[in-house]
């Protein structure tokens, strides 16, 4: 029997403190015993008994739950002429690179060839060491619809296009089904953000094929309209919004729709970067100059119903929708506390939320007894600072250490 304990219980003791995730201030002279890869007890103090039982000392860190980003796409951007073995060895690169840094779950919306599923199953059977993945396979869209160029979607035409896409999907192991209804900021002159691209009746049967099968719906919708049918149909979750209205607004909350803004698509560009590191990944990313415009241009209005959707009290999950992600995570992070969130709704949007957006709501995403030991410890308070989640001292999964900088 592994048994272990991270205490912040010592002589100091308001320097080793829990933020657990369920009540967000920080908890003083607290231990978190770990037993088979699961959180058996959260006590003030320390054990009464450690006999046999690790004790580490985070003399004066910060103990949270494990980090996740609720909308990835870990191979874009493509690179030319590689091979689908090629695509998946560097995909699985960049998860471990992820889990390394702290993320400690994902939810893919949309991958080319289905890589998220195979790679699931791979961390799940230990071949390979990753963050959990829920799948999503190929999102869907139409012929000429969004991000065609990228190798992630499938192209549907028609009711029982979707239809038999959806059933596909299924068949291949998805999670859940994602579904490109408007354009976006990067691609071509038909593919903006501000354009629709499925006909209602292609909704109606894609949604109710998945209402039928019991599957989640991830929403790609950037318009409105888009994002109201998809709402009323049973969207699981809106991705983006950039353009709505109130009466958006009021259906999130109407419904208990979950809301992932992913502000870096259109917040993360050279006109709108403050800090070193957002400064450094776009001198790395070297972002087409039209891709910048449609970013700047959808900047204003996406910032707008961010907060709106913020102050309503509509769910919302953090999702970067960038590359790398061992580093996107925390730059969507960053943009948004600067567009009006705290660092405790942040915080949460990626922990908390994350998981219960994702289905692990009862396992996963709070520090208490009987869920997973998914953790990260941080040097300073994240809450004051939320540049401080870059501090990491240690991640574990499943209780065993991934990273060890406490030294």
């Amino acid at each position: 029997r592994s048994t272990h304990c991270i205490s912040s219980a010592a002589s100091d003791v308001y320097k080793r403190q829990l933020i657990d995730c369920v009540k967000m201030e920080p908890v003083v002279d607290t231990s978190v015993v770990i037993e088979n890869g699961l959180i058996s007890e959260v006590m003030r103090g320390s054990p009464r008994n450690s006999e046999g039982i690790r004790v580490i000392d985070l003399a004066g860190a910060y103990l949270l739950p494990g980090l996740w980003d609720v909308h990835v796409h870990p191979e874009y951007p493509p690179i030319p002429n590689q091979t689908v073995p090629e695509q998946t060895l560097r995909f699985g690169s960049l998860l471990t690179q992820a889990l390394s840094a702290g993320i400690t779950g994902v939810r893919c919306a949309g991958t080319a060839h289905a890589m998220d599923i195979a790679l699931k199953k791979a961390v799940e059977e230990k071949q390979f060491l990753g963050p959990r993945i829920v799948a999503g396979g190929e999102f869907l869209t139409t012929t000429g619809g969004h991000y065609i160029n990228s190798n992630q979607t499938r192209q549907c035409d028609g009711p029982y296009g979707f239809v038999k896409a959806i059933r596909e999907q299924i068949m291949a192991g998805a999670d859940q089904i994602k579904l490109n209804l408007t354009g976006g900021i990067t691609g071509p002159i038909w593919d903006r953000h501000a354009d629709s691209f499925l006909l209602l009746e292609e909704m109606e049967a894609a949604f109710a094929i998945c209402r039928q099968r019991g599957y989640k719906v991830i929403a790609h919708a950037t318009t409105p309209e888009a994002v109201k049918t998809a709402i009323r149909l049973g969207a699981h979750s809106i991705e983006h919004g950039y353009m709505m209205d109130d009466e958006c607004i009021d259906l999130f909350v109407e419904y208990g729709t979950w809301y992932v803004p992913t502000l870096a698509i259109s917040h993360l560009t050279p006109d709108r970067a403050t800090t070193t590191q957002e400064k450094d990944w776009l001198e790395r990313r070297n972002l087409p100059l039209e891709t910048i415009k449609r970013a700047n241009d959808a900047a204003k209005e996406h910032g707008h119903w961010f907060s709106r959707a913020l102050n309503a009290g509509v769910k919302m999950a953090l999702g970067s929708d960038r590359q790398p992600l061992h580093q996107t995570t925390f730059l969507e992070m960053g943009m948004w506390v600067k567009a009006g969130a705290t660092p405790e709704n942040t915080i949460l949007a990626a922990t908390r939320n994350a998981a219960e957006i994702c289905g692990f709501g009862d396992k996963l995403g709070t520090i208490e007894p009987g869920k997973f030991a998914d953790l990260i410890v941080v040097g300073n308070n994240p809450l004051e600072q939320i540049e401080s989640l870059r501090d990491l001292r240690l991640v574990l999964k499943n209780g065993v250490v991934i990273t060890d900088n406490l030294l």
